[in-house]
């Protein structure tokens, strides 16, 4: 993947409906998506040389996404409010230029609002995934 502008990478939230339109939180200065999986360990007396052993597939995935920036537009702001203080599971896409997109539900695990006397109200979130997402690979 060749260098791409950080500023490119979008979170969008779901609305819920059928189908679902994504919009796009506010502007965000950093991004970061995390994907992790847990390792199940199966290293047993016979084990080659002593080397780990680790069972394929086994372990749980999972995906952080954390952001900050400014909210935009009054749709993105609400939506986010509402899903945080709800507690809601929604849907939201994470596009990463250059890789592809992440969609799936997510719970908002962190919600900041932050200002300083002489700038701008600022806006920061964590996300944790909360069941299985999809990848689409950027031009699929």
């Amino acid at each position: 993947m060749p260098a791409q502008r950080g500023k490119d990478l979008l979170l969008k939230i779901g609305d819920g409906g059928a189908p679902e339109t994504f919009t796009t939180i506010g502007g965000l200065r950093t991004r970061t998506l995390s994907l992790n999986a847990q390792t199940v360990e199966v290293t047993h007396a016979n084990s080659m040389g002593g080397w780990r052993e680790l069972l394929a597939g086994a372990g749980v995935k999972q995906a952080s996404v954390s952001g900050a920036g400014v909210f935009l537009n009054e749709t993105g702001a609400e939506t986010t409010r509402a899903a945080f203080f709800n507690g809601d599971v929604v849907n939201w896409q994470v596009i990463v230029p250059g890789f592809g997109t992440m969609e799936g539900p997510f719970q908002i695990g962190n919600l900041d609002y932050a200002g300083d006397f002489d700038a701008e109200a600022t806006v920061g979130l964590a996300l944790e995934s909360a069941g299985v997402l999809a990848f689409t690979p950027e031009g699929a």
